[in-house]
Parts: structure tokens; sequence; C-alpha cells
């Protein structure tokens, strides 16, 4: 029960993510190498082609949470606060705690990966 509700609620904020996507994008106070990771994440979550595909049981889906966690915390590291908070779908409590989870997943991502993500 308490998973559907998750996934309920997760499902429910998928429309409010995409604006908040989207508008990051528009916004000339986010850096490009922001906007050029939001975009290759959008992309990414949206093509069918998977490093490990959605239908293997939790690894399907890993992939796909781990490079949104990557993306996230970059992009929380890398744009103002205030600019993110202008565009996030919830309160500030519930940024820190979804950068919080997205900091931990991030460090099993090497330092030099994510650097180059955000590279000029």
């Amino acid at each position: 029960m308490r998973a559907l509700r998750l996934l309920r609620d997760l499902a429910a904020m998928l429309p409010r993510l995409v604006r908040m996507v989207r508008a990051l994008i528009a916004d000339p106070l986010v850096p490009r190498p922001a906007k050029v990771a939001l975009v290759a994440l959008a992309v990414y979550l949206a093509s069918p082609l998977d490093i490990l595909p959605d239908f293997i049981p939790v690894l399907g889906l890993a992939d796909d949470l781990l490079l949104a966690a990557v993306v996230l915390d970059g992009v929380l590291n890398f744009v103002d606060r205030s600019v993110v908070l202008r565009y996030w779908p919830g309160s500030p409590a519930s940024l820190d705690a979804t950068a919080a989870v997205a900091s931990r997943l991030a460090r099993w991502v090497p330092g030099r990966i994510k650097a180059r993500i955000f590279s000029r």
C-alpha cells in the first residue's frame, strides 16, 4: 500500500516537474551547462533505450534514478537556489529533502564524471 501511494504521488508530481524543467531551461539566469544537462536527462528518460532496460525489475529503473539524481544534484549545486525555488513544485523543505537524497545517490558516481556533465 505504501509503495502504491508513493508511485501515485510521483505520478501526480511528474507534470509539475516537467514544467519546472522547461522553465529552468528557458530561464536566462540558468547557466548553459545546466540547461544542456537537463535537456539530455529529459531525452534519456523519454527514450526507450536505456543502459539497463526498464523491464528488468529494480535494476531497470536504477540507471534512470541515478542519472536523475546526478543531474539534480549538479543543478542544485550549479544554479542559484532562488532560481530553482522559483520553479520548484513544492516547498523549500521538500527541495532540501530531495536535494539530500539526490546528493547521497550522486555520491555513487565519480566526481570527474559529474564535473564533466557540468563543465562549461
